[in-house]
């Protein structure tokens, strides 16, 4: 597969150089936000694992650590995600949106429905490794209903092709569109089971068929979390850029930023197909990704920073963008 993600490897990379940069940036009064940020969005995720080493070869001390100790709000928050490795980040942001009074719906729903199978049972095993639990168990605790029986499918990663076209497209036709009130079993079914791609060969049969989008069908004939959940999938089956794409733009329109979301999406993609995603939002929105964010209201300097000025710096362009 072709590398479709913004953030690359720097070229002329030394760790002990770069974890000397970090250690002066945070020496003495104050913090050198611009360095640390200029460091950090120029070096892949892996390089940063090194950098991370050496700090602690070097200096004796754990340069997470000191991060935390140094930065606050929404620049720490960026930050200390671009220094995660990027299967123990998504496996602390499902275990974040799990612990605790409530659950975050949305986290659960984008991470699981947009990773392939071979990611999420990587995620399954490290979730195990980091926070000596069962992903699975937390979420089957936390979640309810249809919607907690599709994620603990997507959960399983038994993706199969499935017996046919037909019988899948008729059997949603079936379910939802040709009669009164909704098999929801039946979409969770073939929703959940079956590949991106033979999804996409149902949709386009289901479409022949029914005269509907499979979209408009799972709005029309579900609600609630489900709901969510079941276009999340479809979206994804069609394209993952285009839904995180959507993710994005939601986290941005109106006046307010859901920044955990733009955070996420852009760290957990940006090494991946970020390339992609930008693409799809202009393409969808009419807007460049990079404008939309440079753009938002500035509810804290140190995020804005982040999110805007990084991918117009001349020496980082479009790094995180």
């Amino acid at each position: 597969m072709a590398f479709r993600g913004t953030v690359k490897p720097y070229a002329n990379f030394n760790a002990n150089n770069d974890a000397d940069v970090m250690h002066k940036a945070m020496k003495g009064l104050g913090t050198d936000e611009a360095a640390i940020l200029q460091l950090v969005t120029s070096r892949s995720n892996a390089q940063r694992q090194q950098i991370k080493a050496a700090y602690k070869t070097l200096y004796g001390k754990d340069l997470v650590h000191d991060l935390k100790s140094e930065l606050s709000g929404k620049f720490e928050k960026l930050i200390l995600a671009l220094m995660m490795p990027p299967v123990i980040y998504d496996a602390t942001e499902l275990r974040n949106a799990i612990k605790g009074a409530g659950t975050d719906e949305k986290v659960l729903i984008e991470i699981l429905a947009s990773r392939t199978p071979e990611q999420v049972r990587e995620i399954i095993a490290v979730y195990k490794r980091e926070f000596d639990k069962n992903l699975e168990d937390d979420v089957t605790g936390d979640t309810s209903g249809y919607f907690e029986r599709l994620l603990v499918i997507l959960l399983q990663v038994c993706l199969r092709v499935g017996d046919g076209v037909c019988p899948s497209s008729q059997d949603l036709f079936a379910a939802g569109e040709a009669k009164v009130g909704t098999d929801e079993e039946k979409f969770i079914n073939i929703l959940g089971n079956r590949s991106f791609e033979h999804l996409r060969k149902v949709f386009e049969a289901y479409m022949k068929l029914s005269g509907y989008e499979i979209e408009e069908s799972i709005q029309r004939e579900t609600s609630g979390s489900l709901r969510s959940l079941l276009l999340a999938v479809a979206k994804c089956a069609r394209s993952v850029p285009a839904y995180l794409a959507e993710c994005l733009y939601h986290s941005m329109k109106g006046l307010g930023t859901d920044d955990h979301t733009l955070i996420r999406i852009m760290v957990s993609r940006s090494e991946v197909d970020m390339l992609d995603i930008r693409a799809q939002f202009r393409r969808m929105f009419a807007k460049s990704l990079h404008h939309m964010i440079s753009v938002r209201p500035v509810t804290s300097s140190d995020a804005h920073k982040c999110c805007s000025e990084t991918p117009a710096s001349p020496d980082v362009t479009d790094q995180v963008m």
